[in-house]
């Protein structure tokens, strides 16, 4: 029976090379972590920006919409007028 106070066992070079790439890893991976972390919130920052525009892309919208809307119907009556103009004795 082996006693706890005896001398501990060395480690291979796998076991230490194992380790040192475990460590590099963790190391990456909390890299990782930090950098989508900052991603995101720069994301999110984007995201409050263009939600800040919204209200104006609403009114742009209802603009265009009724700009659109006009030249048909300016059309429609001048087309209307024209006819009657034709029609309409000399």
């Amino acid at each position: 029976m082996a006693t706890s106070s005896g001398p501990q066992p060395q480690s291979t070079y796998f076991e230490q090379q194992r380790a040192l790439l475990v460590g590099d890893v963790a190391a990456s991976l909390e890299n990782v972590l930090q950098n989508i972390n900052k991603l995101n919130r720069s994301l999110e920052g984007v995201i409050a920006v263009g939600n800040e525009f919204g209200q104006v892309e609403a009114l742009w919208s209802q603009f265009e919409n009724v700009m659109a809307k006009n030249p048909e119907k300016e059309e429609t009556q001048d087309t209307k007028d024209a006819a009657a103009d034709e029609g309409a004795p000399r």
